[in-house]
């Protein structure tokens, strides 16, 4: 049987890097909004833990507005939401800081203009 400290260092473990993958895959939303606070979120310099996963997990079961709303303070978690693994990603999601240069490419840019705009 597990100590309540033992669980608790297991939440705290770094995901590898195919559970991460799998869970940014899980992440990607239809709302915009939501794919840019996500990306703040992933970009950190912390790594993802196993607690950051079992709260993303949680939220993707939400409707992109829904979703919007926790992530801006607009509303307060549910009682099924309200717990330590979900409030620790929407403090992290709030927190996250913003960069003007991204990390990875957007899979929404495109090298080309846009017809009819100045270079």
């Amino acid at each position: 049987m597990l100590s309540a400290i033992d669980a608790r260092v297991g939440s705290e473990r770094a995901i590898d890097a195919r559970a991460l993958s799998k869970l940014r895959w899980r992440c990607r939303r239809g709302l915009l909004e939501n794919d840019l606070l996500l990306e703040r979120f992933f970009a950190r310099d912390e790594a993802i833990t196993q607690a950051d996963a079992a709260g993303l997990d949680l939220l993707m079961e939400l409707a992109d507005n829904d979703l919007l709303d926790l992530f801006l303070g607009r509303k307060k978690p549910t009682a099924s939401l309200d717990r330590p693994e979900v409030l620790q990603v929407l403090q992290a999601v709030r927190s996250a800081p913003f960069s003007a240069r991204r990390t990875t490419p957007s899979p929404l840019s495109s090298s080309a203009p846009l017809s009819g705009t100045s270079p």
